[in-house]
Parts: C-alpha cells; sequence; structure tokens
C-alpha cells in the first residue's frame, strides 16, 4: 500500500525508517520530511495542519495509510476530517479523533478523566482567565514546589515547577493573561509536585485491546547530571531497568486498562497511540501526562528494538483487530544521544554544514532538524541529529553511540555524554 506519514523530526525519521522495512510499504511519502527521511521514501513539502492540501496528496498519490506523527494535526482534528468526507472516509488514519486527542491538547481535560477514572496522578486545580484571584489563593496555600501547567498545546515549554510563591503567582498572571503562552495558557493546571524517577510508556490501542511498546525513559535537561533549562529532549534509552514486570504489570492494571475502560465509558473512540507519562513515588506509578503519539526522542529507542513489521501492527490496528497481531522485541538496549545546535535552548544558528552522518552498519542516525542546502545537508533546528546504537547492556551501546557522534561534527555542536547516568 501507499503510505503518507506527516512530521519532519527524529521521530518520523525513525518511524519512516522502520515504515520502509515493510513488504507491505509500496511508497512511503512524508509530508514534509527532512533529509533523513528523503532516504526512505519520497518528501513532500507543505504544512501537517494543512488538511486540504494532505486531502489532494492523499488521492493524488493514491494513499491508503495516513500515519500522523505530531500531536497538533491530531487536536486540530484530522481523523474527523477524513472521516467527513466522503473520498477519504474509507483511508486509515493511525492517530485518534479529536475527542481522543483532548488528553493531550487539554490538560484540564486529561486530569478530568484521570480522576473520574481513578487513575493515579498528581492533585490538582484548574483556573480560567477570570479566576486570577483564586489561582493566587490556592498558591498561597499549596506546599511547596509547585508546578504550573499551559492547559493546551505549548510545544512542550508549557510547564513551570518552581519553590517561589512570587514567582508562581507572576507566571500564573502571565499565562492566564496569554502573554506566556497564548491561547494555550488561558487555563491553568496547578499541580501537586511528585518526587520520584520517570518513564514513558507507549500503547497501541484501537480502542479495545492494546500492545504496550519498549518503555523509554528521556533526559529533558540541557546539562550533563540534569542541570540547566529543559529541551525538547536530549536523548533516550530502552529499556529502562527499573520497570520491572512487577512494576509494568502495576502500570497496566492501574493506568492502561482503566484508561481504556474510561475511553470506552464515555463513548470517546480512539485509534492509535497512547503515550502515558509515568512517574515512580514509592515504587507506585503516577500518571504525569497522556501524549497521543510517538515521544521524541523515545522513538529513536524504541522502534529499533521492534522486530515486528510494523505496517501490519498499523493495518491490524486501523481494522479493529489489535488483538490478532503480533509484537516482537528485541532484548538488546538501545541508547540515543540528541546532538544539538550550540546555544540551544536558547538562540542558536541555523544553516551549519553536517558533516560525517551518512548511514553506517551498527548504528542509526536519525535526523531531526536538517535541511538540504545547495546539495550540503545543513543544521535546521535546535535539535539536530539523534544518534542510537544497540548492545547488550547500557553501557555499551552508549559506548558505541558516543563513538559514532565523534565522526559527526557541525559548528556549535552539543550533546549529553551521561543519558542513562541515572540508571
Amino acid at each position: 500500500m501507499n503510505i503518507l506519514l506527516l512530521g519532519s523530526g527524529g521521530r518520523e525519521h525513525a518511524l519512516s525508517w522502520k515504515l520502509s522495512q515493510s513488504p507491505k510499504c509500496s511508497q512511503l511519502y512524508i509530508l514534509p520530511g527532512n533529509v533523513g527521511t528523503s532516504d526512505c521514501g519520497l518528501n513532500i513539502a507543505g504544512s501537517v495542519n494543512d488538511f486540504e492540501f494532505i486531502k489532494k496528496v492523499v488521492l493524488e498519490k493514491n494513499i491508503q495509510m495516513v500515519i500522523v506523527g505530531p500531536e497538533e494535526p491530531l487536536v486540530l482534528g484530522i481523523h474527523d476530517f477524513f472521516l467527513a468526507d466522503n473520498a477519504l472516509k474509507y483511508i486509515y488514519i493511525i492517530g485518534p479523533r479529536m475527542q481522543g486527542a483532548q488528553l493531550e491538547g487539554s490538560k484540564d481535560f486529561s486530569k478530568a478523566f484521570m480522576n473520574r477514572h481513578g487513575i493515579p496522578t498528581a492533585a490538582y486545580a484548574s483556573f480560567n482567565a477570570s479566576e486570577l484571584e483564586k489561582a493566587t489563593q490556592y498558591i498561597n496555600q499549596h506546599i511547596l514546589p509547585i508546578v504550573l501547567k499551559a492547559d493546551g498545546l505549548a510545544a512542550g515549554k508549557g510547564v513551570v515547577i518552581t519553590s517561589d510563591r512570587n514567582e508562581a503567582i507572576s507566571t500564573v498572571t502571565e499565562m492566564l493573561s496569554g502573554a506566556a503562552f497564548g491561547k494555550a495558557g488561558t487555563t491553568v493546571v496547578i499541580e501537586q509536585f511528585l518526587d520520584g524517577i520517570e518513564l514513558s510508556v507507549f500503547v497501541l490501542t484501537d480502542g479495545k485491546s492494546f500492545k504496550v511498546f519498549p518503555e523509554a525513559k528521556d533526559y529533558k535537561k540541557i546539562g550533563e547530571g540534569d542541570s540547566g533549562l529543559n529541551t525538547g529532549g536530549m536523548g533516550s534509552v530502552s529499556p529502562v531497568p527499573f520497570a520491572t514486570p512487577e512494576f509494568m504489570n502495576k502500570i497496566t492494571e492501574q493506568i492502561i486498562l482503566p484508561t481504556i475502560q474510561g475511553l470506552q465509558a464515555e463513548n470517546i473512540p480512539y485509534s492509535g497511540f497512547l503515550f502515558i507519562g509515568i512517574i515512580k513515588v514509592d515504587n507506585e506509578p503516577l500518571v504525569i501526562e497522556y501524549n497521543v503519539r510517538l515521544g521524541d526522542p523515545e522513538t529513536e529507542s524504541v522502534l529499533p528494538r521492534i522486530t515486528s513489521d510494523l505496517v501490519e501492527l498499523f493495518e491490524s490496528l486501523a481494522l479493529g483487530k489489535l488483538d490478532t497481531a503480533e509484537l516482537s522485541v528485541s532484548k538488546e538496549v538501545a541508547a540515543t544521544i540528541m546532538l544539538v545546535a550550540g546555544g540551544y535552548p536558547g538562540k542558536y544558528n541555523k544553516g551549519d554544514k553536517i558533516s560525517g552522518a551518512q548511514a553506517q552498519e551498527g548504528s542509526f542516525v536519525f535526523h531531526a532538524g536538517t535541511k538540504n542546502e545547495n546539495g550540503e545537508v545543513v543544521t535546521d533546528g535546535g535539535r539536530v541529529l539523534a544518534v542510537t546504537a544497540m548492545g547488550p547492556d547500557q553501557q555499551a551501546a552508549l559506548k558505541t553511540a558516543v563513538a559514532r557522534i565523534n565522526e559527526i561534527s557541525f559548528e556549535g555542536m552539543n550533546f549529553r555524554s551521561d543519558i542513562g547516568f541515572d540508571l
């Protein structure tokens, strides 16, 4: 079948690499893609949020399956757009409808959903733009530190953790006025701070049955030892040593099953990935947040460990027969290290020439922020490349990844050499 993948980051390069291996994939198109995805299929320039243009591409290229990489088109209703169009409604869409996508699109919706269905999470309260005084009172009574979250999509930047009440009040004031995160912050979720260790759990579900993909742990801070500013992710490892079979069983029983049963009870159709951010506190799992797509850079560690045909899995999902599909996972450890532009996550350069990033046996170089300029590969984002290696254990995988990184260069290149240090 002809397949269209939407997105342009490292996650999409990893997906396109895996999809293109399937004998069921006749032709893969990536919109808009990047330099790396062009090795796996044909890139098409365009916006993932331009649904009319995507319709045109789907009909012109005789697409049978559309896989949605990023969250924004899902929250904006691309799945619903296809279902409402007679020319598109029979095409397989991998990603939930708008109603289900609210699990990521609205923190307030997702927290209320968790509370309704007894899913363990941090205590919280929500406030809108007319409730600044109430929010201030709540902060003044709250135990520190305190977590402030913009309700809507804020490109991964809508979370502030502080131990200073004055900073919390000024941050909430900026959020509710729209000055901090625009419309995304005009409702704010104020949460209890949880102290523990985090992991990412990925579930593929057709709304009835589900498959749990390999778990991963990502590293958000720019500096060694988890110091400095937050980023989109500086690396990841899979599997996660503390995610024992017993702990994963707790996640299934206390979180995954109640979530799917809750969606059914509320008549919310759901078909696609559910990425659950988990924190382990006193050996118990609690939900930090839901996401409605795969994570990045976790995907770059998770997909190399999957030995099953991904297109077959997606086809079973679209047909509502996921329970009959097989998910096989390698026992090897995968480690991913992000190479980022100098200055990131602050101001950084674009257009710097990259050398040494070509494919090699024994490791993967997934492109995240690159473009082709006059025949040369150059930087085009803060997170530029994701280098993934596999090995019998974490140290071996990391050693191979660092050796590969030493062959790559671009002006101001930065990376963390301590990914997995806390495991």
